[in-house]
C-alpha cells in the first residue's frame, strides 16, 4: 500500500524512505603491516633489550642487533596479522527510520502539524510531566488522495498505550478490511481495535488509551471511538457529535459493568470503575480488562458539501468547550474567502481557549477539511 505518512508525535509520521546498500571498502583494511614502518610500536620495543651500562660496540655488532630486533618484530607482527574480511552483501531494500515517538513527545510541550487538508495541535497539560496524547495520520491510501485515516489517542498511566495504538491501529484496520474484502467496514474496524488491544496486552505494559478515529473511504466518513475522545462534524455551521463518550456513569455502560461483577462509584470528582478508571472503554488497562472493553462504537455517513469539517480531540478540549463552541471557533478559519484560512490557527485557538478555562490536561485537537475528500 502506497501511503503518505504524516505524524508529529505519533508514529505514523515517518520520514521519507530510501534504499541503502552497504559494502565494506577493500582499501580500508591493509593487507600487511611492515615492522620497519612502526619505529615506535610497543610490539617492537618489547624485543629491544635495555642497556644495563656503558660498553664498547662495533658496527658489526650494531648491525647484528638491528637484524635480531627486526626479525623479532616481524615474527610478532606476523602473529597479529589479520585476514581481510569478506565482503558483506546487504540486499538493497527500503529502510524505515522509526523515530522514538515517546522521547519526542516527552521532550516537546507543543506538537503542531499543518497541511492544506488537516492540522493538529497538541499541548502538554499543566499537571503532566510528559505528553500522554498521541495522534496518527495516513493520507493517500493506496495512492488515492481521497482515502485517509486520522486518529487521536489519549493515554492514561503513561503514554505507552497511546503510542502503541497510534503505531498499529491503522495497520490492523487495513489488514481487517483486506481480509473482509470491504463488505463489512464496521466489523473490520471493530476487529482492528480488538486486535490492537490484544497485541498491547501481550506487551505486559501498564496503562491504557482512549481513541477516536476517522476512516475516509469512498466518500464516506467512518468514525469510531473508545473512551472519551470525541468527534464532531460541522454541517452548515451546526455541530453534530458523531461519538458518544464511554463513561461509567452512562446507563448502558454501568449496567454492563455491574452485570460482569464490577461496580461504579463516585470517587475523586467523577464516576469510576472499581474506584479507579474514569472511562469504561479503552485499549489496554489489563488490570481492569474484565470491565474495560476495547470494542468501539462506529458511525458511518456520506460526505456531502454541507459536511464542512471534522474535529477530533481528546477530552482535554471537550471538558471545557462545548461542541457548538468548537464549530463556531473553527468555521471562520476554514473560509478561504475571508483570507484567514488556517486550520492550525483554529487548533491553537481551541487549545488556548480550553486552557484559559482551567484545563490542566493534555489537549490534542485535529481539524480535517472534508471538501478535499469528495
Amino acid at each position: 500500500m502506497a501511503v503518505a505518512m504524516v505524524a508529529a508525535s505519533s508514529p505514523v509520521f515517518s520520514p521519507s524512505r530510501s534504499s541503502l546498500s552497504c559494502r565494506t571498502s577493500s582499501s580500508s583494511s591493509p593487507e600487511t603491516l611492515r615492522s620497519d614502518s612502526l619505529p615506535s610500536s610497543p610490539s617492537l620495543s618489547r624485543f629491544q633489550k635495555q642497556p644495563s651500562g656503558l660498553r664498547a660496540f662495533s658496527p658489526e655488532s650494531l648491525n647484528a642487533s638491528v637484524t635480531v630486533a627486526k626479525a623479532a618484530a616481524a615474527a610478532t607482527m606476523g602473529g597479529l596479522k589479520r585476514k581481510k574480511p569478506s565482503m558483506i552483501d546487504i540486499p538493497a531494500q527500503p529502510v524505515t527510520f522509526d523515530l522514538p515517538v515517546r522521547e519526542e513527545g516527552e521532550r516537546r510541550e507543543v506538537v503542531e502539524v499543518e497541511t492544506e487538508r488537516f492540522a493538529v495541535c497538541c499541548k502538554k497539560g499543566r499537571r503532566r510531566e510528559a505528553v500522554e496524547d498521541r495522534h496518527s495520520v495516513v493520507v493517500d491510501v493506496d495512492g488515492d488522495p481521497k482515502q485517509a485515516f486520522f486518529g487521536v489517542f489519549d493515554g492514561h498511566r503513561g503514554a505507552l498505550a497511546a503510542e502503541f495504538a497510534a503505531q498499529n491501529l491503522s495497520k490492523n484496520i487495513k489488514c481487517e478490511l483486506m481480509n473482509d474484502g470491504g463488505d463489512n467496514v464496521e466489523e473490520a474496524i471493530k476487529n482492528g481495535y480488538l486486535t490492537t488491544d490484544a497485541e498491547f496486552l501481550k506487551e505486559g505494559t501498564l496503562g491504557g488509551t482512549c481513541c477516536v478515529t476517522a476512516l475516509i473511504l469512498n466518500e464516506h466518513l467512518i468514525v469510531s471511538n473508545v473512551g472519551d475522545c470525541r468527534a464532531v462534524v460541522s454541517r452548515g455551521g451546526m455541530a453534530e457529535a458523531l461519538t458518544s463518550d464511554h463513561r461509567p456513569s452512562r446507563d448502558d455502560e454501568k449496567e454492563r459493568i455491574e452485570s460482569l461483577g464490577g461496580y461504579v462509584d463516585f470517587c475523586h470528582g467523577t464516576w469510576r470503575i472499581q474506584g479507579s478508571l474514569g472511562v469504561s472503554r479503552a485499549i489496554g488497562d489489563s488490570h481492569l480488562k474484565q470491565w474495560v472493553i476495547a470494542e468501539p462504537e462506529t458511525t458511518i455517513l456520506r460526505i456531502k458539501p454541507e459536511t464542512e469539517f471534522l474535529i477530533l480531540a481528546s477530552d482535554g478540549l471537550w471538558e471545557k468547550v462545548s461542541n457548538q463552541e468548537v464549530v463556531d471557533v473553527v468555521k471562520p478559519f476554514c473560509m478561504k474567502s475571508s483570507g484567514t484560512s488556517s486550520l492550525l490557527s483554529a487548533c491553537r485557538k481551541l487549545t488556548d481557549l480550553s486552557r484559559s478555562r482551567g484545563s490542566v490536561d493534555d489537549i490534542t485537537v485535529m481539524v480535517i477539511q472534508l471538501e478535499h475528500f469528495i
